[in-house]
């Protein structure tokens, strides 16, 4: 018995490589430390300068009412309104498309060279700058399809600009449903059509809400296509349509940050601090969805 021991003990003693090992994961674990709170610090510092300095600025009046004294008072509820309109519609536009396109790319389409050019091309899409789409748009939907400047003609730039993101990231999320999902189903004597509705899109359903997601706070925070497109900097009226103009956050948040005069300085940081707080509150109601979409999975 003595001797098992001691050959034990002789096994698992520690050794000079186990202390260089250990060393190396120390300062490996303190160097990613010191890369996340590079990333996380000036988060938190520029929320803390908003929060300071515009928080006084937050106020149900500054919800409610329209900009006054040539927008250097008053509140900003036709930017809101506007923002709103040109999510919602390019929403509508671009998600029904894109989830259309990455099914049939995942699903149906075989994998030949025109299929991955396809692909490719639609990521390379994806990192285009936005004052493209924003030329794009005034060609195509503006001047082309005369729409004029429209809330429209903007929805439909933010969705053409955006949906190579939901194709992309709801192909990554049908694809990694489990084949072997689609085969019992097949075995099954279930139609293709009946399997992506059924087994597929309800397992996916999750990766394809991150898409929605990253959509909806970049289409949020853009100010070239729409500048050009449909935005205006200011209106005394809500909007009643889509072939109407609009005010919206971004633009507004640019307009009196750089060519309005004498503005307040608690107003702009009022109008980004409340922009933040909104994209926040909206992606941690779909990161929550999301997460309650997860736990239904079936693998």
């Amino acid at each position: 018995m003595d001797t098992i021991e001691a050959t034990q003990s002789t096994l698992f003693a520690r050794t000079p490589l186990d202390g260089r090992n250990e060393r190396h994961e120390r300062w490996v674990r303190r160097l990613f430390l010191a890369m996340t709170l590079l990333l996380i610090l000036p988060v938190a510092l520029i929320l803390l300068v908003l929060v300071v300095r515009g928080s006084s600025a937050l106020s149900w009046e500054f919800f409610f009412t329209y900009p006054s004294d040539g927008m250097t008072a008053g509140g900003i509820l036709p930017a809101l309104v506007g923002t709103i309109w040109l999510v919602a519609v390019a929403l509508l536009a671009s998600v029904p498309v894109g989830v259309a396109a990455a099914l049939y790319l995942s699903e149906y389409a075989p994998d030949t060279w025109l299929t991955r050019l396809i692909n490719l091309a639609i990521i390379n899409l994806a990192g285009v700058p936005s004052i493209v789409y924003a030329l794009f748009g005034i060609g195509a939907f503006v001047l082309f399809f005369q729409f004029g400047t429209s809330i429209l003609a903007a929805s439909l730039t933010l969705a053409v600009m955006t949906m190579p993101v939901v194709i992309v990231s709801t192909r990554e999320a049908l694809q990694s449903v489990p084949q072997a999902f689609r085969e019992a189903c097949w075995a099954m004597g279930a139609t293709r059509w009946q399997t992506i509705r059924k087994v597929v899109l309800p397992n996916a359903i999750s990766g394809i809400l991150t898409g929605i997601i990253l959509e909806v706070s970049r289409s949020a925070g853009e100010t070239a296509p729409i500048m050009f497109t449909g935005a205006t900097a200011y209106m005394a009226f809500l909007p009643e349509s889509v072939f109407d103009q609009t005010m919206a956050m971004s633009l507004h948040l640019f307009v009196i940050s750089t060519q309005i005069p004498d503005v307040p300085d608690h107003l702009p940081y009022g109008v980004a601090l409340l922009w933040i707080l909104i994209v926040l509150v909206l992606n941690a109601t779909s990161i929550g969805f999301r997460v309650y979409l997860r736990k239904k999975k079936k693998w």
